[in-house]
C-alpha cells in the first residue's frame, strides 16, 4: 500500500488502494489491568481490537468458532508481551456464552469491556431470494448474538457498578446499500440496542456505545475482493481509502477508555466521511 504523499496539491487524487493504519495510537493508562472480552476474535475487525487492547495491558478473552485462527491470535499477542487466552463458542448459544463468562471470571477477573463484535452474514441477495431460514439466521447471528453476549456479561458489571460494552453495526445499518435486507435490518437493530441498553444501565455506571464502519479492508476483503473494485470503493469514500480493521480498533480503545467517560448512547460512524449524519 503506497504511503501517504504529504505533498500533493490540492486537486489531485490521492491512491485510493489505502493507506497503512497510523501507527501512533494513543495511550490510554486506564486500561491497564483491566479485562476485555472480544467476541468475533479470529480474525479482522475483533482480532485486530484483541490485539490493540492487549496492547494498552488489556488481559483479552477472545472469543470464536475458528479455533485455529483463534488461538493463533491469542499466541500472537502472546508473543508480544500481552495477556489472552482463546475460548470457542457459538455466540448465538446462550448457555457457551455462559460457560465463556464462568472460564474468564475465573482465569483472568471481571470483565471491564465488553465487545461484541462478532458477524459477517452481509453478502448481498436479492430479497425474493432470500428464505425465511437465511433472514433468521443472519438476524440471530448479527443482533440476537450481541443481545445474548451482553446477557451473559452484564451481571457482573451491575454487581461491580461499571463496565463498557461495545456494540458493532456498520453503514449498512445506518443507510440502503448493497447488503442483504436481513443484515442492514439487524445492524439498524443493534443501534436502537445500544441506544436502549445505554439509557438503561447508565444509572448503574455501565456505558455503552456502537462502532458503525463502512467498507473495511479486512483479510476476507483484502483476499477476495478484486483491486479494482477496491479502488472504486474507496473513491467513494472522501477520505480515499477503505477503512482499516486499525481504524475501528482505535476507536473501540477510546470508547473503552476513561477518556469517553461521558460518552454513552452514541453510534459512531467510523466510514472515512462517506456516511456524516
Amino acid at each position: 500500500m503506497p504511503p501517504t504523499d504529504s505533498g500533493r496539491g490540492a486537486g489531485a487524487e490521492p491512491p485510493a488502494e489505502g493507506r497503512p493504519h497510523p501507527s501512533g495510537v494513543p495511550v490510554y493508562p486506564d486500561l491497564a489491568g483491566k479485562v476485555a472480552v472480544v467476541t468475533g476474535g479470529s480474525r479482522g475487525i475483533g482480532a485486530e481490537t484483541g490485539r490493540a487492547l492487549a496492547a494498552q495491558g488489556v488481559a483479552v478473552c477472545l472469543v470464536g468458532r475458528d479455533r485455529p485462527a483463534l488461538f493463533a491470535v491469542a499466541e500472537e499477542i502472546g508473543k508480544r508481551g500481552g495477556t489472552a487466552i482463546g475460548a470457542v463458542a457459538d455466540v448465538t448459544d446462550a448457555g457457551a456464552l455462559r460457560r465463556v463468562a464462568d472460564r474468564v471470571a475465573a482465569e483472568l477477573g471481571p470483565v471491564d469491556v465488553l465487545a461484541a463484535f462478532a458477524g459477517g452474514q452481509g453478502s448481498p441477495t436479492p430479497t425474493p431470494d432470500l428464505t425465511e431460514e437465511r433472514w433468521h439466521q443472519v438476524l440471530d447471528a448479527e443482533l440476537t448474538s450481541a443481545f445474548l453476549t451482553v446477557h451473559a456479561f452484564l451481571p457482573g458489571m451491575v454487581e461491580r457498578f461499571s463496565g463498557s460494552i461495545l456494540t458493532l453495526s456498520s453503514s449498512a445499518g445506518r443507510q440502503p446499500g448493497q447488503a442483504n435486507l436481513a443484515y442492514g435490518v439487524a445492524h439498524a437493530g443493534l443501534t436502537m440496542l445500544t441506544r436502549q441498553l445505554a439509557t438503561e444501565l447508565g444509572p448503574q455506571g455501565i456505558r455503552v456505545n456502537c462502532l458503525a464502519p463502512t467498507a473495511v479492508r479486512t483479510e476476507k476483503t483484502a483476499a477476495t475482493m478484486p483491486k479494482e473494485t477496491q479502488h472504486k470503493l474507496a473513491l467513494r469514500h472522501p477520505l480515499r481509502r477503505m477503512g482499516e480493521p486499525g481504524d475501528i480498533a482505535s476507536t473501540a480503545l477510546f470508547l473503552a477508555s476513561d477518556a469517553a467517560g461521558y460518552l454513552t448512547g452514541l453510534t459512531i460512524d467510523v466510514a472515512g466521511g462517506r456516511i456524516t449524519n
